[in-house]
Parts: structure tokens; C-alpha cells; sequence
């Protein structure tokens, strides 16, 4: 089971990575945004497999609608449900979509 630390820890062993507050939120940024704390224990990545994240698994993998609906790439991530390699995992495949560091 992973964890908002979890996230934190990951996110910040990237190359170039600051985090700070996004609506309320620890998020984390690079060239530009690609993690937040949506609420307690979900996060908000970016991903290329949104759709078949979901399909397989709803209760883990979901967006709001109509929020995320004009980013496709966006999901939230339910971090209970999932390991921290996972994560791990997904950290970094937000970050590569996002750009990387600036």
C-alpha cells in the first residue's frame, strides 16, 4: 500500500523536482505540474493508459468529471489500493509525460 509520503519520496528523487502548494495541495513540478495530492490518500498523475487503468481497475484508477475531462492524460489514483512500486512506477511516467525537469 503506498502513501502520500510515499509520493513525496518519489517524486523528489527525480532530477530537478521542487514541490509546492497547488490549490491547497502538495504538488510537485518539474518542467511543469505532474503530480498532486487531489484529496487525503488519492493523487493526480498523468498517463498514456488512463483508459485501460480504469477498465481493469475503477475503484483504484478514476477522474472527475468534468475536471479532468479536458486532460485526458490525467488520473486519480486511490494510493491505498496500490504498491509503492507501482507508484514508483507511475511517478515516473507522469514526469516523463510532463516533460521532466526544466
Amino acid at each position: 500500500m503506498a502513501t502520500e509520503e510515499d509520493v513525496r519520496q518519489l517524486c523528489l528523487a527525480l532530477p530537478g523536482v521542487t514541490e509546492r502548494p497547488s490549490w491547497n495541495q502538495p504538488a510537485w513540478f518539474g518542467r511543469t505540474l505532474f503530480a498532486r495530492i487531489w484529496e487525503p490518500g488519492v493523487v493526480t498523475l498523468k498517463t498514456e493508459e488512463r483508459e485501460a487503468l480504469h477498465a481493469a481497475d475503477p475503484e483504484t484508477f478514476y477522474w472527475e468529471v468534468p475536471h479532468h475531462l479536458g486532460s485526458p492524460d490525467l488520473v486519480l489514483v486511490r494510493l491505498g489500493r496500490i504498491s509503492r512500486e507501482e507508484l514508483g512506477e507511475m511517478v515516473q511516467e507522469s514526469y516523463r509525460i510532463a516533460g521532466g525537469a526544466g
